[in-house]
């Protein structure tokens, strides 16, 4: 399939869930992303859920580690949507994030994260058997994770689709992807 077909379709996927469904869905991918190994993680990029998209909430996630790996910094994005390019913040709490003029919420007064994350949890409308993502086309997590040497994880309340026809050179592979069901590895 092309990606603009399954962009549509998975958009009316998660549009067709229930609040319950959503809720099971979101517990579920947190008890896989509790399985993973944290030992030598010490900062995760997490991107923040726009909420009227039923994207996975990584709230969820946010505050399992808060509680339970201190250590780790917690980095969040902020987009500019002038330059498709995001900016990166270390993430303190809620009461700094306002919701820009496409829902998503961003940090306002924290401060800029330089470096690379050792993990990179991204968004994604769905993905193939190959680790390869459809997002919202703008590009924004390509560009972040095209030059550096992280691990990239996708969060999909699906399983994977057979295979994404119009791949091209800048998509970035994702190293596994966190269902509700299982973690997929692709390395």
């Amino acid at each position: 399939m092309l990606k603009s077909d399954i962009r549509k379709q998975a958009l009316k996927q998660r549009d067709e869930l229930t609040e319950l469904q959503l809720s099971l869905l979101n517990e579920k991918l947190l008890e896989r992303f509790k399985t993973l190994d944290f030992s030598k993680i010490k900062s995760i990029h997490i991107f923040l859920p726009i909420a009227h998209r039923k994207e996975p909430d990584t709230f969820l996630l946010i505050d399992w580690l808060q509680a339970n790996h201190p250590e780790i910094e917690i980095i969040v994005p902020k987009a500019d949507f002038t330059t498709s390019v995001m900016s990166h913040y270390s993430f303190k709490d809620r009461a700094d994030l306002l919701h820009n003029h496409y829902h998503i919420p961003e940090p306002q007064q924290a401060k800029p994260f330089i470096g690379t994350p050792d993990m990179v949890i991204v968004p994604l409308l769905a993905f193939d058997n190959e680790g390869y993502r459809v997002g919202y086309g703008k590009g924004f997590y390509d560009r972040f994770l095209q030059n550096i040497n992280t691990q990239k994880i996708g969060l999909s309340f699906f399983d994977a689709i057979p295979k994404i026809i119009d791949v091209n050179l800048n998509d970035v592979k994702l190293d596994s992807c966190i269902t509700p069901e299982k973690i997929i590895d692709f390395s």
